[in-house]
Order: C-alpha cells, then structure tokens, then sequence
C-alpha cells in the first residue's frame, strides 16, 4: 500500500458559548481546523484533524498546519502508510520540530490502518481498557460568580470534572478557585488551569491562599524548572501540561517528581504514534494522565476518544469531548456526550465519515 494523496481542508469552529478565554487576556471566539485526507492506491482513505489554540498558547497556529503539510507532503508520497514508525521517522528527518503539523498525518495513518484491519483504533492501541470515559468541562477565565454558575449548570448535565481557567490576578484566581469549590461535591473534580499564566511569586501566593481548598494546580508557569519550584511549595496535587511536549521531558519529569499527573495532547506530541509511546510510558510509572488535545471538533474528539478508551480508567484521570463545545458538526460517527461520559466508535478505523459538504473544497492536494 502507497500514499498516493494528501489533502487539507480548512473548516472554522465557532463556538457555542461564543468565547473560550484563558490566561493572559488570550481568547478564541471562532477556531480554524484543518482536516487532513490521506488517500492510499487500495482506495483507503484516512482522516484526522488538528486545530491549534489559537497562536499565542503554543508553538503552533492554524494557517502552520497547512504551510507545514504543504511543506511535508510530497516527501511522503509513495510510503506505506501502515509502516507508523518508519513513516514518523521520516516526517522527523525531513522537518525537524513542527510536531503539530505530523500529528494528522500520523492519526490519518491510523485511520487507513484500522480501516485495513477491520478494526476500530482502540484495539489497534492495545483494547479497550474501559467501556466509557470520564469527561471534563473546561471553564472559560470570567468573574468568580459566572464561572461558579457556569459549573453548576455544567454538573446538572452530568459532568463531575471541572478545569477551570485561572492564571490572572492572584486575588481574582483566588476567589475563582474557593466560589467554583464551594458549588461541586466533595466527589467533585476541580483544576486550577494557569495555562503558564503565573509569575512565581503570584503561583506561590494563590497556591498558599488556597492550600485548604481540594484542588489541583496545573501548569502555574511558563517554564518547567518555574512550575517545578511552585510543585515544591505546595501539597496541593499537581500537573503539567505546556511543557510536557515529548518522550525526553516526560522522563525527566518523572525522574524529578515533577507532578502527580499530566496533560496528554495528542498534537502538540505528533500524533497518536507517539501519544501511545507517552501514554504507555505513564502507565508502567502510575501517572494518569488528561488525554486530549489543543482544541478541535468530531474528528479530534473521536481520536481522544480512542487513545482513552485503550487506557486503564485508574489512569485516564480524564478526557475531552470537544465536539461538544461547537456548533458545527464535521463528521458522521464521532462520540457524544451522555452524562458526563463518550466512548470510542466500534467502527474500523477512527469510526467516523467526514461531512464533505461541510469541509468544502480542499485548500491543499498533493499528490
């Protein structure tokens, strides 16, 4: 089997609360996705999706996956998109870094492989480890009191895990952390999201502040060795997400107690390949971890799915249904919510059919 085709489609994501806001002042009203084809000479075609957080939260932006794909792309023409290592290999060789721009080449790759085996992702990923999975509902960064609210009517749908937006004013944050506790059960789940928005000395005056409050503090700083420091200074449980970008700072991160759990983001990692290698590396370490992405919509959804599905639930803290945050849908055969819950597709492959009257002309073919 060969690539013969690689396509991209630009799709905009607007969302149903009309803004996603988060440390900084940054803000996201509309997302732009791309959806990538990857189209084989056996008739095989396989999907995925990656949808940056704007361009201000991580080394990557929307219009980067395209230019890189268009970059990339022609070196992969002609190689088995079964082989999943070797043809990581070779995205690494011929464009170092830029790991967002692999990751739907590689999930696509998955897509076709499953497809070919009759299989749905989730088995290819080593079986189902749990039925359905655990879902969290990020809370956008406003006044306590809105956010408290937000929650409650959150929780009302079924949701038991909430990641709340904080990392602006120590003060503010403060108040976010304590109205936002005080509405959820003792049960309840809830994350102090900084999204590296603290300086150290704001990190340790909220950690201090909110010492008695059951929380987890998640990625206080810009840096690892600023968030490490802030681990140090609290009891409070503790994760990393930004700076936990591939296999050689998650070892460090485990060889230097850095955190009680992480972030899993299957772009910013390069895709399901080596999203696996990081999942599997965490569980021989008993690390659970979020397992999600940057942002997205069906097709994402359904790729988060399939990598938390294959997860021991002890260590799949929890996971995202992004698709539910929009108003568009893109694909046929994507996960939804039910109480708080999703499960992955049972179909081969990732499980689901693009809507190709959605998507629209594709604004990249390379063959």
């Amino acid at each position: 089997m060969q690539i013969t085709s690689i396509k991209a489609y630009k799709v905009d994501l607007p969302l149903r609360e009309g803004r996603y806001s988060w440390s900084g002042g940054n803000y996201v009203e509309v997302f732009d996705s791309t959806v990538v084809a990857v189209e084989t000479d056996a008739g095989i075609t396989g999907y995925a999706e990656c949808c940056p957080l704007g361009s201000a939260y991580l080394p990557a932006y929307a219009a980067g996956v395209r230019a890189g794909i268009a970059e990339i792309a022609p070196k992969l023409i002609g190689m088995d998109p079964t082989d999943l290592w070797p043809l990581n290999h070779h995205m690494d060789a011929v464009l170092r870094g830029h790991a967002y721009v692999k990751a739907p080449i590689d999930i696509a790759c998955w897509d076709i492989l499953g497809k070919m085996a009759g299989l749905p992702v989730y088995k290819l990923l080593g079986g189902a480890e749990q039925e359905d999975i655990i879902l969290y509902r990020a809370i956008s960064q406003q006044d306590s009191s809105v956010m408290a609210q937000k929650i409650a009517g959150y929780r009302a749908e079924g949701y038991t895990r909430f990641q709340l937006k904080v990392g602006g004013r120590p003060e503010d944050d403060i108040a976010r952390i304590r109205a936002c506790r005080a509405v959820l059960e003792p049960t309840d789940i809830l994350v102090a999201d900084a999204n590296t928005g603290w300086t150290m000395a704001d990190a340790a005056r909220v950690v201090n502040a909110v010492r008695d409050v059951d929380v987890y503090i998640e990625q206080p700083c810009m840096t690892y060795e600023e968030s490490v420091s802030i681990r140090r200074r609290t009891s409070l449980p503790f994760v990393l997400d930004e700076c936990i970008n591939d296999v050689a700072t998650l070892v460090r991160g485990l060889s230097e107690d850095a955190f009680d759990a992480i972030n899993l983001k299957i772009s910013k990692v390069g895709g399901l390949t080596k999203a696996r290698l990081m999942r599997d590396l965490c569980v021989s370490s008993n690390i659970p971890m979020t397992i999600e992405d940057t942002w997205g919509g069906d097709i994402v959804t359904a790729t988060i799915a399939h990598l938390a599905r294959s997860t021991p639930a002890r260590f799949c803290f929890t996971a995202t249904d992004f698709n539910s945050y929009g108003t568009v849908q893109i694909a046929d055969g994507a996960p939804r919510r039910v109480n708080g819950r999703m499960t992955a597709p049972d179909a081969p492959g990732l499980g689901i059919t693009p809507l190709m009257d959605v998507l629209g002309d594709p604004v990249l073919v390379v063959r």
